[in-house]
C-alpha cells in the first residue's frame, strides 16, 4: 500500500516535508498569544502546586518506605517531565531564573536518584526494585520516553544538559537489555511513547542506535511471544494483536494507539518507507472517517479507554481523553511531512479548538480528563446517588485541579507552549502554511532564512495577512481548510487576485517575492448545519452548528429549556456576537429554533405542540466554565431526515 503523493512530489515539486520548530516562530497577538500569556501565568504554577501536593515531586527524593504517604506511583515520573517539557518551551521564548531553578531541583534529585546502569523510576526502586523490566502494563518505558522529550527541550531552552545526560544513560541501558540482550520480561512498550522519543533523540544527537531501538520496538509489536497484556483485556487493547503493518483500523486505547502511529510516521519518513506511511494514511482514514466525533475526540468508550468500532460515537458517554486529541494533532502534523494533503491540518485543527482546548477552563488551572458530547446532570446526580455497584460511568461535569492519573494538564502546557509547530513545514522551496496564528519568525528554505509574519484573529475570524519581510522566489502553498467553499475563499497579492483552485487543500503560489509583500487569504467563516453519517445510530436525525473550525454547544444556564428537545432548522438566520466568560472573549451564535410544550402526560397519541424560541450557543471548548449544567452538542431538527 503506497500513500498518495509520498515522496513523489505536488503539483509544484518533489515533496520533502519538514517540520518548522516553534523555536523559529514567535505568537505576537490574537487568539494563542492570548492562550500562551495564561498557560504562561496561571496553569503553569497551578500544575506545578498540585504535583507538589499530590508527592510527584517528593518521589524524586527516592526515600518512601511503607507507611508514608503518596506512595510512588509507576508513571509519576512522566508527569513531572512533562511539566518540564512544557515549561522549557516557554523558556526557550523568555528565561525566567525562579522557574529554572525550580526544574533544577527536580533534575538534582533525578541525577542523584539514577543508579550506575542508567535506571530511573521511583516506584520501582522503593516499592518493588525486584520488578523491574518484568510487568509489560507497568508504563517504565512510556516514563522512559517522556524523560527523553523534557530532557530534550531542557536543554535546547537553557543549554543545561545535566537531564539530557541522564536520560541518554536510561536510553543507553533501555537499548542494551531489550534490543541488544533481550533480558526484560518482554519486548515492546505496553503504553507507546518512547518510540517517538527515540526518534526525536536520535535527531537530536544523531545517534543511530536510538533509531535503531525505536525501529526495533515498532517492528518487534505484533510479533512476540512474551509480551503480555492486562489480565481483564487483550493485545488488541495495546496495538499487538498484529504487526504493525498489518494494522489498518485504530484499536485500542487511543492515546497508546496514537503515539505509536506518530513514532511509526516519523519512521516511514526518517527511512522514506512508503508501505509503513500507507498503513499510517490507513489508521488515519480509519480514524477521522469512521471513528473520531465532530469536536476531533477520539476513544468513545470508557472501557480500555478506547477506539470501539466505526461510527460508534455515543454522546453521554463519549469518553474522548484530552490527551487523545493532543495525539491525533500530533499524528496529523508528522502526516503532513509525509503527505501534502489539507485533510492532516483540518483534523489537526478540529482536535485543537474543540477538545483538546476544552480539556482546560478559561481561567487555566482546572482540566478535563474526559469531553461528552452531551451531558445532563440529572442523570449524574442520580448515579451520585447510587452505591458504587450501581453506578455507570459518566463524565464528569465540572473540570478538576488535579487527577489521580493527571496527565493531561502537563500535555497541553507542553502542547500550548509549542503551537507555532503547526504553522509551517517546507519542502524544497515551498512553504505550506498548515494552521493560521498570528505569529512572526523564520522558515528555511534552500539554504536561506524568510522572514514571515502573520496577522490574523483566527479561529474567530477568516481573514489571514502573511507579509513577507525577506525578497525571493519561492511558494507558498496557502491552505484552505476543508470547512472553507474554495468559491467563496479570497485570495490576493499585493491586492491582485489569485485564483483559489487547491490542490488537496493548498493553493500554490509561485513567484518571486519583494520585501513587504502581503499575502492576503481571506476564508469564508459561515455558520454551518453539520449532520452526522446515518450510520452513526445516537445522531440520527440530528444536527450540529458549527463556526469554521469551532463547534458550538448549547449550555443550560443560557437557555431554560429542555435541551435534547430543541429543534433546528438550516434555513434559520444565524446572529454572531461577542461575549466575555471568565475575562475570555468569545464568539456566540443565536438563532431561532423549536421545543415542543411542556406536559405532565408521559406519553401522547397526539402532538404536544410546539412553540418558537431562541437557541444560544457558545463554543464548545468554553462550556462548564459557568457552573454545573445541562450541555449539548447535538439538535433535532425540524422537518428533519432521521436514519432512513
Amino acid at each position: 500500500m503506497a500513500v498518495n503523493n509520498i515522496w513523489k512530489g505536488t503539483t509544484m515539486e518533489k515533496y520533502t516535508g519538514e517540520q518548522n520548530s516553534f523555536k523559529n516562530i514567535t505568537i505576537t497577538g490574537g487568539f494563542w498569544k492570548k492562550k500562551q500569556d495564561l498557560f504562561r501565568g496561571v496553569t503553569m504554577e497551578a500544575v506545578y502546586d498540585r504535583f507538589e501536593e499530590t508527592g510527584r515531586f517528593e518521589a524524586l527524593k527516592f526515600n518512601w518506605k511503607e507507611g508514608m504517604p503518596n506512595r510512588p506511583h509507576i508513571f509519576w515520573e512522566s508527569d513531572v517531565t512533562k511539566w518540564i517539557e512544557g515549561a522549557a518551551y516557554f523558556l526557550q521564548k523568555r528565561r525566567d531564573p525562579l522557574l529554572e531553578e525550580k526544574i533544577d531541583e527536580l533534575v538534582g534529585r533525578m541525577e542523584r536518584a539514577q543508579e550506575e546502569n542508567g535506571y530511573l523510576n521511583a516506584y520501582f526502586t522503593v516499592v518493588e526494585p525486584e520488578a523491574r523490566f518484568t510487568r509489560r502494563t507497568d508504563h517504565e518505558l512510556y516514563s522512559a520516553g517522556h524523560l527523553i522529550e523534557g530532557a530534550i527541550a531542557y536543554a535546547q531552552a537553557t543549554g543545561k544538559n545535566a537531564l539530557l545526560r541522564v536520560a541518554v544513560t536510561y536510553a543507553d541501558l533501555i537499548d542494551r537489555v531489550f534490543r541488544i540482550e533481550h533480558s526484560a520480561g518482554f519486548d515492546t512498550p505496553g503504553h507507546e511513547e518512547i518510540e517517538l522519543a527515540l526518534m526525536k533523540l536520535y535527531r537530536y544527537t544523531g545517534e543511530e542506535r536510538y533509531k535503531a531501538l525505536a525501529e526495533y520496538f515498532i517492528n518487534t509489536r505484533g510479533t512476540s511471544e512474551r509480551d503480555e497484556t492486562y489480565s481483564f483485556t487483550d493485545q488488541e487493547h495495546m496495538q499487538s494483536h498484529l504487526p504493525v503493518r498489518k494494522q489498518l483500523t485504530a484499536e485500542g486505547h487511543s492515546v497508546r494507539a496514537l503515539y505509536l502511529y506518530s513514532g511509526m510516521a516519523d519512521l516511514a519518513k526518517e527511512n522514506k518507507e512508503e508501505d509503513l506511511a500507507g498503513v499510517c494514511e490507513a489508521l488515519f482514514d480509519n480514524i477521522v472517517n469512521q471513528r473520531m466525533y465532530i469536536t476531533g475526540g477520539v476513544g468513545s468508550t470508557h472501557r480500555g479507554e478506547s477506539f470501539s468500532f466505526d461510527y460508534d460515537l455515543p454522546e453521554y458517554t463519549a469518553y474522548n481523553e484530552t490527551c487523545a486529541s493532543i495525539a491525533l494533532a500530533l499524528f496529523a502534523r508528522r502526516m503532513w511531512l509525509i503527505e501534502a494533503d489539507g485533510k492532516y491540518a483540518d483534523a489537526a485543527e478540529q482536535a485543537i479548538y474543540n477538545t483538546v482546548l476544552g480539556g482546560i477552563s478559561i481561567s487555566g488551572d482546572s482540566f478535563f480528563y474526559e469531553n461528552p458530547m452531551s451531558v445532563d446532570p440529572r442523570r449524574n446526580a442520580f448515579n451520585d446517588s447510587r452505591p458504587e455497584g450501581l453506578k455507570e460511568h459518566l463524565p464528569i461535569l465540572e473540570r478538576a485541579k488535579v487527577f489521580g492519573c493527571s496527565c493531561c494538564p502537563p500535555n497541553l502546557l507542553r502542547f500550548v507552549g509549542s503551537i507555532a509547530d503547526f504553522m509551517y513545514a517546507t519542502s524544497g522551496s515551498t512553504v505550506f502554511t498548515h494552521c493560521y496564528m498570528n505569529g512572526t519568525g523564520t522558515v528555511s528554505i534552500g539554504g536561506r532564512e524568510i522572514l514571515l509574519e502573520q496577522k490574523t484573529e483566527y479561529p474567530y475570524e477568516g481573514d489571514v495577512q502573511i507579509l513577507v519581510k525577506t525578497a525571493g522566489t519561492f511558494t507558498i502553498a496557502l491552505r484552505i481548510p476543508g470547512w472553507a467553499s474554495a468559491e467563496k475563499a479570497e485570495l490576493t497579492v499585493n491586492g491582485e487576485k489569485i485564483v483559489c483552485a487547491p490542490v488537496k487543500g493548498y493553493v500554490y503560489v509561485d513567484r518571486s517575492f519583494a520585501q513587504g509583500d502581503c499575502i492576503h487569504v481571506k476564508l469564508p467563516l459561515e455558520t454551518r448545519i453539520v449532520e452526522a453519517n446515518p450510520r452513526v445510530s445516537d445522531l440520527c436525525g440530528r444536527a450540529a452548528v458549527v463556526r469554521g473550525p469551532i463547534v458550538f454547544c448549547a449550555e443550560g444556564i443560557d437557555n431554560a429549556y429542555l435541551l435534547r428537545d430543541v429543534r433546528i432548522q438550516r434555513e434559520s438566520a444565524v446572529n454572531l456576537e461577542r461575549e466575555t466568560i471568565g475575562g475570555m472573549e468569545i464568539p456566540v451564535l443565536t438563532m431561532k429554533a423549536w421545543k415542543r410544550k411542556e406536559s405532565a402526560v408521559l406519553y401522547s397519541d397526539k402532538p404536544y405542540g410546539e412553540e418558537e424560541t431562541q437557541l444560544k450557543l457558545i463554543p464548545y471548548f468554553a462550556w462548564a466554565n459557568r457552573g454545573v449544567s445541562e450541555m449539548t452538542t447535538w439538535f433535532l431538527q425540524k422537518d428533519g431526515t432521521g436514519c432512513g
